[in-house]
């Protein structure tokens, strides 16, 4: 589990819609990849949330 900090103005967790914006892919992509295991989500308020450093692994480095 990652515990860089997330960069001012970046949330440290994002929705499926927003990962799914900032990946270049539908949410349904996003959703079958937490469904498969190649995408690490996290429940928050019952919510299903992406953490910041997750899409930075999958972006290679880059910020979202």
């Amino acid at each position: 589990m990652g515990t860089s900090m997330p960069r001012a103005g970046q949330p440290a967790y994002y929705t499926i819609r927003q990962a799914a914006w900032v990946l270049g892919v539908g949410p349904a992509h996003i959703n079958r990849a937490i469904r498969v295991g190649s995408l690490r989500a996290v429940r928050r308020r019952s919510r299903l949330m992406i953490p910041a450093d997750e899409l930075a692994r999958l972006l290679g480095g880059r910020p979202g």
